[in-house]
């Protein structure tokens, strides 16, 4: 069956998917560059230790969908935050991160947004610097009594 992705805004059943694709992303994809410990305090066994249906709801979220299945999916706040923006672990690679942040950046620009920044993880810090962004500060972060090194980046607009 050949694949159709669209990005489109999130949507209330997408909840479910988007906890799972939090967790299971970070928790195979990060381990490259943290500890199990570190994944595990980034992404806890309790895949809705935050409230995602809420989070997705009040906030500019795209919904990256292959299918039915969420391959992606990113989230701009009103003040050019990027709060989160995941690739599935088993869609890595194949430009969904790309095609989201098109749509960001478009809504940002459409919004009169001058900048977008956000908090990259050392995994994600490399896909950002390949679309524009730039480290304005590497920081050590404390996460459910875990130390973690992440990078405060920017994009001008």
């Amino acid at each position: 069956m050949e694949s159709k992705l669209k990005i489109r805004r999130f949507q209330p059943p997408d909840t479910d998917q988007i906890a799972q694709l939090f967790h299971d992303t970070i928790r195979s994809v990060n381990l490259g560059d943290y500890s199990e410990k570190q994944v595990k305090a980034r992404a806890p066994d309790d895949i809705y230790s935050r409230d995602w249906k809420e989070k997705c709801s009040s906030t500019y979220t795209l919904v990256a969908d292959s299918n039915g299945i969420v391959a992606g999916f990113a989230q701009l706040d009103d003040d050019g935050h990027i709060d989160c923006f995941y690739s599935h672990k088993d869609f890595q690679g194949q430009g969904i991160g790309r095609l989201l942040f098109e749509k960001i950046e478009s809504e940002a620009q459409k919004r009169n947004l001058t900048r977008l920044f956000l908090e990259a993880s050392i995994t994600a810090k490399v896909f950002f610097k390949k679309i524009g962004f730039a480290v304005t500060k590497k920081q050590t972060v404390k996460i459910r009594g875990a130390k973690l090194i992440n990078y405060i980046m920017e994009k001008e607009l």
